[in-house]
């Protein structure tokens, strides 16, 4: 910038362009088609896998190691762990933005806020893309009419409680509930001037509820890591930078309003100082329950392999 010499003629300060859906939709095409990318890889890793039958997949459903019959099955098992990747980033962005930033980043602020809003798109775009390949996978198989067919798929696939098979039951309305909350906190962002700066920060404090719905819908449902082993473990090794990033943005917001001082010392009611230290009590449970099952080694999965799955003709 020029030495302010001429101040009556010389050029006026641009505001920076205002953010908006529009603009974030252009700016998340390349980590569109690197996400894009990423899935091909996992798909490819996923289909030589169950071809070399070293997958845990042809071991709960031995059926599946069909590649030619079932390589829609796989290819939404690609999008679901990418949407996995893609939510671990945002998350861990949006953790780092919301909170006092480390001295020292790669990226400005400004890029680092970009590349979250773009990160969460396309992991509300990969969520979209896992549902709706099970469901092409579903209706593939499906020996009705094919109105029928899709009709069911649908069900199954978008409608809590339609899926009724085995582990499903539970984990498939788990991802529904991640699908349908991850969409509107996303977008939300958006309508922010609408509906008030404090009303969106309160309501995007629940993005980490939908990250930790798509864990827990991993765990239940990913065939791959059904079974107790190293691939298992490091999902869960993963989550500890999550929980301590929480944690450290509990104990030190970086507004001055959401520091938890002496209870008489609160600015806002007694009952906000409440929820505020119920909160960070509930992040240090969380993390030292991570550390309990990684040192056990346990987690309340699959320890052993059933012993005869020939039988089992579904998708959990």
């Amino acid at each position: 910038m020029q030495a302010n010499t001429e101040p009556e003629t010389g050029p006026a300060r641009t505001a920076p362009p205002r953010v908006t859906l529009r603009s974030d939709l252009r700016a998340s095409v390349t980590d569109g088609s690197v996400a894009l990318g990423v899935t091909g890889a996992l798909f490819v890793l996923i289909y030589l896998r169950i071809e070399a039958k070293t997958s845990s997949t042809v071991t709960v459903m031995p059926f599946m190691a069909d590649t030619e019959a079932f390589w829609v099955y796989f290819l939404s098992q690609a999008f679901g762990w990418s949407a996995l990747l893609w939510a671990y980033g945002t998350v861990v962005l949006g953790l780092l933005l919301s909170g006092p930033r480390p001295a020292r980043l790669p990226v400005s602020g400004p890029r680092l806020e970009r590349l979250h809003r773009t990160t969460s798109i396309n992991t509300m775009v990969l969520i979209l893309a896992h549902a709706l390949f099970f469901a092409v996978e579903l209706f593939r198989h499906d020996k009705d009419a094919w109105y029928s067919a899709a009709a069911t798929a649908f069900i199954e696939s978008f409608v809590p409680g339609g899926y009724q098979s085995g582990t499903g039951r539970i984990a498939i309305p788990l991802g529904q509930a991640a699908l349908y909350l991850a969409i509107p906190l996303g977008l939300l962002f958006y309508a922010r001037h609408r509906i008030g700066a404090k009303t969106w920060r309160v309501m995007h404090r629940f993005v980490i509820v939908v990250y930790v719905l798509s864990v827990w819908h991993t765990l239940l449902y990913g065939t791959n890591v059904w079974y107790d082993g190293w691939f298992r473990t490091t999902i869960w090794l993963l989550q500890l930078p999550i929980a301590a990033l929480l944690l450290l943005r509990l104990l030190r917001p970086a507004r001055r309003s959401e520091r938890l001082g002496a209870p008489g010392a609160h600015p806002g009611s007694q009952r906000g100082w409440g929820l505020r230290a119920a909160g960070r009590i509930a992040a240090a449970g969380v993390l030292v329950a991570l550390l309990a099952v990684l040192i056990s080694g346990r987690d309340g999965g699959r320890e052993e392999p059933p012993a005869d799955t020939s039988s089992t003709h579904n998708h959990g």
